[in-house]
């Protein structure tokens, strides 16, 4: 062995000397931020299951069987959604908000009945409509003009009708208000409106687009009304319209205390749903969804280089009231703290597609690659901008994305050749309708689609300068 050389002595020294001043150097920096936890988008996908997520549909299913058959804003059924959602975020953990606000008046909530000589109608049969007056009407059914498009649009069309009476009135080539209005300067206590030119079943829903209409306005089928029209004596009809909710509702937002760095990366899904039914895909799914990698995502103690927050809004179905509200809440700097917002409204449609929201790269991305390397077929819809709550934070340029199996619109065949299903038939045929209840739900889609959503939380909460 040979000894040790005075030259290699004095290098010794050089380097030891080099060391010590890189450590004083250091000193006073800033600890860098952790690493983001390599495993935690398959320990995410892995913990977020179907199982999971229907037990909460299945509990939202159950809180609008409690409270009228929906879980629309300004109702108990919303409330007592808020409450569930609210409930299990602190249990896991979270600090939880829940942000009241006020929506205007005419889309609050409101119960009708309709009796046709004595019997009730079905609720599938009739829809108040939108600013329609409220109290109670009875009197006889006077058709107006109602064989042609032009009914109720001109004050002679009314000559037959006598103070009291009911007017019944075809959809046509004139406003619902023009109708409305017509018909209570002719002195009808109420007036039905029928459906033309859709399916037979589909039930005239429409607004009288502003206040000041003092009678009850109801809208039916078309096959309803050509029913009534074909009767052979003159029924007694009565029509009753009350408020049936309140003008304030709620968002729910939830953040685990102390979590992660500078940025925060939003992860959301309206709660509330449409008069007509419980909303169990539209959007109890996204809902569904969202909560599950919450309570998942707290269970794993996992810290990424970014927070993230979790929304449930309110108010979707009348205008993104919800998210709107939040949004315009917020200051310059918590708006520029938003690196991402992911939104998730309906992923359950019984005759699903696999849709990415069209974006940002960065987070289009995100999912994109995620179906690429898994072989799952995926398709990116321009049309979905502003559709959903993503609307708002896209008008502040945040950066956003989300995941949809589809609504009321109709599965094409090349859809049908990449996701399997019907061609020619809705995505979701109980879009906005009583049946969307649990029975509507695909587990394939939610399973796909839950996976591909946890995976885009994980990957936006640990990426450095998302």
């Amino acid at each position: 062995m040979r000894p040790v050389g005075r030259a290699w002595q004095t290098a010794l020294v050089a380097l030891l000397a080099g060391l010590l001043a890189l450590g004083l150097a250091s000193c006073g920096r800033e600890t860098p931020p952790p690493s983001p936890e390599p495993d935690l988008s398959p320990n995410l996908r892995d913990a977020v299951t179907v199982g999971g997520i229907l037990e909460h549909a299945e509990r939202f299913q159950a809180i609008a069987g409690e409270h009228g058959g929906n879980r629309a804003a300004g109702t108990p059924g919303y409330d007592a959604s808020a409450a569930y959602v609210a409930d299990e975020l602190r249990r896991a953990g979270y600090e939880v908000e829940v942000q009241s606000f006020e929506f205007p008046g005419y889309a609050v909530v409101r119960d009708a009945d309709l009796e046709i000589a004595g019997t009730a109608a079905q609720e599938t049969d009739f829809a108040l409509m939108e600013r329609s007056g409220t109290g109670e009407a009875e009197g006889r059914l006077r058709p107006v003009d109602a064989g042609g498009p032009t009914s109720g649009c001109g004050s002679e069309d009314f000559g037959g009708l006598s103070p009291g009476d009911v007017a019944l009135m075809r959809r046509g080539t004139c406003t619902f208000r023009t109708k409305a209005e017509k018909a209570e300067a002719a002195g009808a206590s109420a007036a039905l409106i029928f459906n033309a030119g859709e399916a037979g079943d589909e039930v005239l829903r429409g607004s009288l687009g502003g206040p000041g209409v003092g009678i009850p306005v109801v809208g039916t089928s078309e096959s309803f009304g050509e029913e009534l029209l074909a009767g052979e004596e003159v029924p007694e009809v009565r029509v009753s319209a009350a408020d049936g909710g309140s003008n304030r509702t709620t968002n729910v937002v939830a953040q685990m205390p102390g979590g992660g760095g500078a940025e925060t990366v939003m992860v959301g899904a309206h709660l509330d749903s449409v008069p007509e039914g419980p909303g169990i895909n539209d959007n109890g799914s996204g809902s569904a969804t969202v909560l599950e990698i919450a309570l998942r995502l707290a269970d794993l103690d996992a810290e990424g280089r970014n927070r993230v927050r979790f929304a449930f809004w309110g108010a979707e179905e009348i205008g993104l009231l919800g998210s709107r509200h939040y949004v315009e809440g917020l200051g310059e700097g918590e708006i520029e703290d938003i690196s991402a917002y992911l939104n998730f409204d309906m992923v359950g449609s019984p005759n699903f597609t696999n849709t990415v929201y069209e974006g940002p790269d960065e987070v289009e991305d995100v999912f994109g690659s995620y179906f690429e390397a898994r072989n799952i077929e995926a398709e990116t819809n321009a049309a979905l901008d502003g559709r959903s709550d993503h609307g708002p934070f896209q008008d502040e340029n945040i950066p956003t994305g989300g995941l949809f199996s589809g609504a009321e619109g109709t599965k094409s065949e090349e859809q049908r050749e990449a996701f399997g299903g019907q061609a020619g038939a809705p995505f979701d045929p109980c879009y906005h309708r009583p049946c969307d209840d649990i029975d509507n739900l695909s587990r394939e889609s939610l399973d796909t689609l839950s996976d591909a959503a946890a995976h885009a939380t994980a990957v936006l909460a640990g990426r450095e300068g998302a």
